[in-house]
């Protein structure tokens, strides 16, 4: 029975809306910069304060500094009325040339306008009136704001230079950044969690998809999230269903015609006794190698078709019993000593593994060297020989059952074809894997590795 699908929002509605807020989110921090900030008043400093700093070299008000930097090479000297020009030349008893005043060409602003004075009432037209009109005309030209530089040149050659320091709208914008970078850090981890969230069924369709390559009866996906990764979660369990059934099915199959064939191979043998003597040797051999094949293809499927049945071991252990019984058969076996390696695994199949791995070593090289060790989650084992090795093009071939790298199909060159195959079908089923590679001194590695 299909399980449930616990649909959610739909994927497209869930960017909709991030979109939807992220924008939104912008625009509350954008007007919070702009009500929230105080705005942006450039310092008004007067003329006398800069003709002071000038001609004694200390610095004084708090809004302008004093350096030896030389004036900018871009300078425009009427950027300033003529009048301040001669005026600070004046003051400072220099030559006009010795002064240079600058603005920037991209910023010079200009005074607003000053209200008109309005006389009392009671003053009627006396002469006080146009007094003041004229005083608060100078102080106006006696004022200077903005990104500003006046500089004198000394005796010596060398400058004197008046700037103001921060200007208020430079000291609005550093603000301004400061408060965009809060808040994108601040809003940072939201989205990071946001984006993982709606990337993590993909990321499990990923995974499911390499799983199911390596095992076909693999746990299915999960049918919760939104509609449209429920749905597709739905047919790719379908999928891996149809999938573990052809495989059975075939595996099933391939079973029951091995095991069928055992019974006319013994009526065979059976009547070879009565053969003459002539034919029995060789008719006795294609009998033995016939049943060889049968045998291996039956515990090839008994591997391909059987649950692990997991449980705590050490892996060092098996592959010591797998050493001292090919050291009893005559073999050339060594086990680097080292830790107990604890896994989780079906501890039949596994020393089922690493004997296929120790006899193909015996039988293509002469010896096997054993080494194994674990790295991050998983433990990993290695068998080295010393032989001829495989060419790199056929290290993955060879996987694939009753295939042999040497094709006279002569058991007195190599198996059946099937100890390999048999070896990744184990490592596989539990989670792991098996790959060859060529050692660059000669010879073969053999690596697994499983989970812990």
């Amino acid at each position: 029975m299909q399980p449930a699908i616990r649909k959610g929002a739909p994927l497209f509605l869930r960017i909709f809306l991030v979109m939807l807020a992220a924008v939104a989110l912008v625009q509350v921090l954008s007007t919070a910069l702009i009500f929230l900030q105080p705005p942006p008043v450039p310092p008004i400093v007067s003329a006398d304060s800069i003709i002071d700093m000038l001609r004694t070299g200390k610095s004084g008000s708090g809004d302008l500094r004093l350096s030896d930097t030389p004036p900018p090479s871009n300078i425009d000297e009427t950027s300033f009325p003529e009048a301040m020009h001669r005026r600070i030349a004046s003051q400072l008893g220099v030559a006009p040339e010795r002064v240079k005043l600058y603005y920037p060409a991209r910023f010079r602003p200009k005074l607003p306008p000053l209200p008109k004075y309005q006389p009392p009432p009671s003053s009627g037209n006396n002469q006080s009136g146009a007094i003041i009109r004229e005083r608060t005309a100078e102080n106006r030209d006696d004022l200077l704001f903005g990104d500003f530089s006046v500089s004198l040149q000394l005796e010596d050659g060398s400058w004197r230079t008046v700037k103001p320091t921060l200007s208020g709208l430079e000291y609005w914008r550093s603000r301004a950044v400061a408060w965009l970078l809060i808040s994108m850090i601040a809003v940072a981890p939201f989205a990071w969690w946001l984006a993982r969230r709606i990337a993590k069924p993909i990321a499990l369709f990923a995974r499911a998809a390499e799983t199911l390559g390596k095992d076909p009866r693999s746990t299915p996906l999960s049918l919760a999230g939104p509609s449209e990764i429920a749905e597709a979660a739905a047919a790719f369990n379908q999928m891996q269903a149809r999938l573990s059934r052809y495989v059975e099915d075939r595996s099933m199959f391939m079973a029951a015609v091995a095991h069928d064939l055992r019974t006319p191979l013994m009526r065979l043998s059976l009547r070879l006794e009565s053969a003459p003597e002539s034919i029995q040797a060789a008719v006795r051999e294609d009998v033995e190698d016939m049943d060889a094949m049968i045998r291996s293809l039956l515990s090839l499927l008994r591997d391909l078709s059987a649950s692990p049945r997991r449980q705590r071991l050490d892996l060092r252990a098996i592959a010591q019993s797998v050493t001292d019984r090919a050291l009893d058969e005559g073999g050339q076996v060594a086990l680097v000593d080292g830790d107990p390696l604890i896994i989780e695994a079906d501890p039949i199949s596994v020393k089922a593994l690493v004997a296929n791995l120790v006899q193909n070593a015996l039988l293509y090289a002469g010896d096997a060297t054993i080494m194994m060790g674990r790295s991050q989650d998983h433990a990993w084992l290695e068998v080295h020989d010393n032989g001829p090795g495989i060419p790199d093009n056929l290290l993955g071939q060879v996987f694939e059952p009753f295939f042999r790298v040497e094709a006279s199909r002569n058991r007195e060159t190599g198996g059946v074809g099937l100890g390999l195959a048999s070896v990744r079908a184990i490592a596989r089923a539990h989670g792991g894997d098996v790959v060859l590679s060529n050692r660059a001194q000669g010879g073969l590695t053999a690596r697994v590795t499983l989970p812990m």
